[in-house]
Formats: structure tokens, sequence, C-alpha cells
């Protein structure tokens, strides 16, 4: 069983008391001492976590022996180069994309949206579907939603695709991940040595908890939700160490004010309604089996995969820059490097001059590391 004020930290509403904090760091700190091993390796799969986690500097607080990882929980960044060279493809032949800022830098094959953008393409940032809808009903031209993110933001899109009076010139190009898929692959990997996962609140408020419960069965490994507040982190790692230190392959929710273990259900139906899953490359990391999120065939009439002849083929010739070979990003999303491992990082690559994509998402770890200072020497 949990220690009650670990408990108590993850449902009363005291994100950043410090006196909790320093119980919460002393237990864990009593945790790792009685595991009398190191490294003990757990990995969180959200940018969001990483954010908070260097932003309150909760690294210079985890005990030396724990090994806090932070795996491929950033869209933006596991978006492949092909689907980006789909949208500039799309973007070159006249449609208007209309995407979330991140992705307009992320590195495609050979240009990025931004650089189509600046040879003349129209390329739109939007912040919800709901407004790329917007922007095609104001317009005759082409709009074609590029849609990424996990399954907090993919239920946004399932939510349009149902709307009865879509303009017709709108259509959505899928890069949608599903991260469950992802958690496996990394599970099998031997050298990330992962023993338990911290799983991200957001999502699992769509999923439930649930559904992490045949990945703890089948890897002997367990999993804790947690929220994104410094005191949920905190109380979610304690969690966590208490499985690894006890054996127990169990799934645990850390963040009960959110998340239930079926999760909500309405979203569920409505993206399960609109799109189904199909394997697909994950940047740099692997072909991920049930990974990715593509439109059904009864939405057909809203995929622009299927309305547009999309021909990837002839960005192909274009040389990649010769820094983007040296780029080690996939090694970072996988667990098993840091971004201070990178030849180019903070030199050749930084936010104003990304190479790879974990520069230029706010959830990429190599922007984050950048911004907030990464691993601390203490």
């Amino acid at each position: 069983m949990p220690d009650e004020s670990v408990r108590t930290s993850a449902n009363e509403l005291k994100f950043r008391d410090p006196s909790q904090a320093r119980a919460l760091a002393d237990r864990l700190s009593g945790l790792c001492e009685e595991i009398a091993r190191e490294p003990i390796s757990v990995m969180h799969v959200c940018g969001t976590h990483e954010q908070a986690i260097a932003k309150y500097g909760l690294r210079t607080i985890l005990p030396k022996s724990l090994d806090l990882i932070m795996g491929p929980g950033c869209p933006v960044c596991v978006t492949d180069m092909p689907e980006v060279d789909e949208a500039v493809v799309l973007a070159e032949d006249g449609a208007l994309i209309a995407t979330y800022g991140d992705m307009l830098r992320v590195p495609g094959t050979a240009k990025s949206l931004a650089d189509a953008q600046a040879e003349g393409a129209r390329v739109e940032v939007v912040y919800s579907a709901a407004q790329a809808v917007e922007l095609a009903r104001s317009m005759q031209q082409e709009v074609v939603f590029f849609a990424s993110g996990f399954e907090t933001t993919a239920v946004a899109t399932a939510a349009i695709a149902l709307q009865d009076d879509l303009p017709p010139n709108l259509s959505i190009l899928s890069a949608h991940k599903y991260v469950p898929p992802a958690m496996e692959i990394v599970a099998q990997i031997p050298a990330t040595q992962v023993e338990g996962f911290l799983a991200a609140g957001h999502a699992a408020t769509i999923t439930g908890w649930g559904i992490f419960e045949p990945l703890a069965e089948r890897y002997k490994i367990p999993v804790v939700v947690a929220g994104f507040e410094p005191l949920d982190i905190l109380a979610g790692l304690v969690r966590l160490v208490e499985l690894v230190k006890d054996g127990t392959p169990a799934v645990d929710n850390m963040y009960p004010r959110c998340v239930t273990r079926e999760g909500n259900r309405v979203a569920q139906e409505q993206m399960w309604r609109v799109f189904r899953t199909v394997g697909g490359r994950w940047r740099g990391i692997a072909d991920v089996p049930d990974g990715n999120l593509r439109l059904r065939p009864e939405y057909a009439h809203l995929d622009a995969r299927v309305r547009f002849e999309i021909d990837i083929r002839r960005l192909w010739q274009l040389a990649p820059s010769a820094l983007a070979e040296k780029c080690i990003c996939g090694a970072i999303m996988s667990g098993l490097a840091s971004p201070s491992d990178c030849e180019l990082f903070g030199k050749e690559c930084d936010p104003e001059n990304p190479v790879g994509a974990c520069m230029v998402s706010s959830e990429g770890t190599c922007k984050i590391w950048y911004q907030y200072g990464g691993r601390p020497d203490l």
C-alpha cells in the first residue's frame, strides 16, 4: 500500500506546498536507499511532465540513484519526416495548410512547412481544430488541417469530423499518434532498462488508467498516472518507486481529481468512431504497430490522403542537411541518450536554428533542456 502522505498529496489541492514537497522528496530518497542499487531507471512519456520537471528544478531534489528519463512523449517530435513531407507537398501544390504552431519548423526530408511558407506557400497557425474549420469557411481555397498530437488532440479532431455542416473545402491530414503501443516498444528495448512508467494525466483523462493494465501485466512493469504540478509529479514518482521496490507490476492512479479507470467514454466513442490505428514509423524510434491514428474509410471524404494526389518523392531529390545526420533525437526519445550527449546541442542546434524535432517543440526534450538547463550536476 502507498504511504498515506503520498495519497494525501495527490488528492489535496495544494500543488506547490514546500513542506509536502520536502516530505515526498525524503520519502523518495528513503525508498531508493532501501532498493540500494543504481541506477533505478523510470521513464515518463509526456513533454508536459518534462516541462514541469525542468521548470521547477525537480531533478535537483531527486536521489542520485534515480534516473528519470523522458521517453516518446512529444507528439511533434515523433511526427515522421514523410508526414511532414505530405504537408509540404500539399502546401506547394496550392492548399492552405492549417496546423498547430510547433509543426511549422519540424524538418521533413528536405524542407519544413516554414521553408515552404518562405517560398510562397500558405501556412496558417491555428490554436484548435475548430479554428481550422472557421478558416475553411472564410475562403474558397482548399484548406488542409495538418492534425498532430496524442489522444487529447485526436479527440478534438474527431469532434470536427463528426460535424454535419463542414465546409466542402476542408480536409484532414492526420499525424495523430497513439501512446500505449509506443510504451510497449520502449519496454521491449533492452538497453533502456526501464523499470516503471509515469503516464500522462491528460491523456489518461481520455483513455482511463485501466488502459495500461495489459502493458503492466505483459512486461511485468508498473505504471503510475500523474498530473503536472510539482507535487503531482513527486507523489507519482514516490508511488512508482514503491511499486518498483516491491516488485509489483501494477497500475496506480495518482491523479484522481481528473482520471478514472474508465476515462471519458464519450470522448473515446467519438475518437474510435472517426479514427483507426495503423502501424507506422515514429521519427527516429521504430515502426510502432498500431501507433498512428488514421481516418476510417467512412471519413474518406475528409481524408487529405484520399482527396489529393500527394507525391512526396519529388522532395527526396533534395539532399537533407549534413547536420541532420548527426541528430540523435531518436535515441533521446527512446531513453537511450540525453540532449547533452548530442554534439549539436546548444551549438549548431538551438531553438532559433533547430536541426532536429526535439529542439522545435515546446514539449521537446532538447528545447526544454536548452531553456531550463537540463540535468543538474549537483
